[in-house]
């Protein structure tokens, strides 16, 4: 009776044993499906306003993504909101952000001329009331889209872009990390105790438009406040050197625009770094 009794203890061990084994087996594989779903980049056209003006942006975010991530502003050329913000907009989202390409001359306005640009640019930049709004509205936009994180928030901006992005930093604006690219560094608010965010610039040495006695007192004024920055100046890079579009448009207005791979992709890598220590 004994030698039955212990046999159908082992065969019921050896049952429960071989029961647990695709339960396991299970959990692993829906855990490995789970961590391979593919980026899936959803792109959408969102309308925003001021008190005054009417918004166009684009909103960028992996819908495959699960919690809350950090929240990105762009901010486009003096050109206006165009493509390229929108793929700046996507690659942020390929790396796991939620990213807005922001409007900040209203109604998706766009420049097809330097001279139209360096208008709609100064408009801005002399109304800094205004301006601020415009930013701040696609600040909360930003903030109340699901997927993201409002402890969180970025911005970075390209040439006009950049210089909105650094006033609006000094001007007190709740950011955690700024980065700006080919962008005058001479701004309507200059660094002051008011700026909170780390803060990135990324210039060609070459770039005719930086004034180098700007750089020079953009430098001052930041370490006066114990700014956490870095500014770096590609040698032999001229102004634009990210967008592909640069040579094109340089040799039909006779500008000093070049685009420049390899200082395009470092100064990608430097942004990446300034995000993972700010988030």
């Amino acid at each position: 009776m004994k030698k039955i009794t212990a046999l159908l203890l082992i065969i019921a061990g050896l049952v429960s044993i071989a029961s647990c084994k695709p339960k396991t087996a299970k959990t692993s594989e829906a855990n490995e499906t789970s961590k391979e779903l593919p980026v899936k980049i959803i792109g959408e056209e969102v309308t925003y306003a001021t008190d005054s003006t009417n918004l166009k942006g684009y909103i960028a975010y992996d819908s495959n993504a699960e919690g809350k991530r950090p929240g990105i502003l762009i901010v486009h050329e003096w050109w206006g909101h165009n493509d390229y913000v929108r793929q700046r907009a996507d690659m942020l989202a390929e790396l796991g952000y939620t990213a807005i390409a922001v409007d900040m001359y209203g109604d998706g306005k766009q420049a097809d001329h330097p001279d139209d640009a360096g208008k709609f640019a100064m408009s801005v930049m002399t109304n800094l009331p205004e301006a601020t709004a415009r930013f701040d509205a696609a600040l909360n936009l930003l903030k109340s889209h699901a997927s993201v994180d409002i402890e969180k928030i970025g911005a970075i901006g390209y040439c006009f872009g950049g210089s909105v992005v650094l006033t609006m930093a000094n001007s007190g604006a709740d950011l955690d990390a700024v980065a700006a690219f080919h962008s005058g560094v001479q701004l309507p608010v200059m660094p002051n105790d008011k700026l909170k965010a780390k803060v990135l610039v990324c210039n060609g040495a070459e770039d005719p438009f930086i004034n180098p006695e700007s750089v020079i007192s953009f430098k001052t004024a930041m370490d006066s406040i114990g700014a956490s920055y870095e500014y770096i100046a590609y040698p032999g890079v001229k102004h634009s050197f990210t967008s592909k579009e640069a040579d094109a448009n340089g040799e039909k207005f006779e500008m000093p625009l070049a685009y420049d791979a390899d200082a395009d992709k470092k100064s990608w890598t430097s942004l990446q770094k300034l995000f993972a220590e700010a988030f």
